[in-house]
């Protein structure tokens, strides 16, 4: 049984996952709309949400120590710098005003090939 186990496995193993999770969400920053299948689009939604939440909280509260902890945490889980940078000066103060919801799953039918739901998961404008 699977009780609290949070996430999914993606049919990999350990490391293939959390690097396509890494891949994925910085993709999703850098183009801000990408094309993949809907099991993909559920496992990275919460994370990108959450760094995106991170860099809100960092820069509403004003001080350096606390915006360079969050730059810190968000390299860790991104591991790109150019980035984390869009993250912090671009992609969070878009949403100062809203509070969660800043991504936005549309479906798009099967696949041809496996038949997979494919999704385009996009920020929010």
């Amino acid at each position: 049984m699977r009780h609290k186990v949070v996430g999914k496995k993606l049919s990999r193993h350990v490391g293939a996952r959390t690097a396509l999770r890494k891949v994925m969400v910085k993709q999703l920053f850098e183009y801000e709309r990408i094309r993949t299948t809907r099991a993909k689009a559920q496992a990275i939604r919460g994370q990108a949400e959450k760094l995106i939440s991170l860099a809100k909280r960092a820069l509403a509260s004003g001080e350096n120590d606390k915006i360079v902890h969050a730059r810190r945490l968000a390299h860790a889980r991104l591991a790109d710098k150019e980035i984390v940078q869009k993250l912090f000066d671009e992609i969070a103060p878009r949403y100062e005003e809203r509070n969660g919801g800043y991504t936005r799953m549309m479906k798009l039918g099967r696949r041809d090939g496996d038949s997979s739901e494919m999704v385009v998961l996009e920020l929010v404008e």
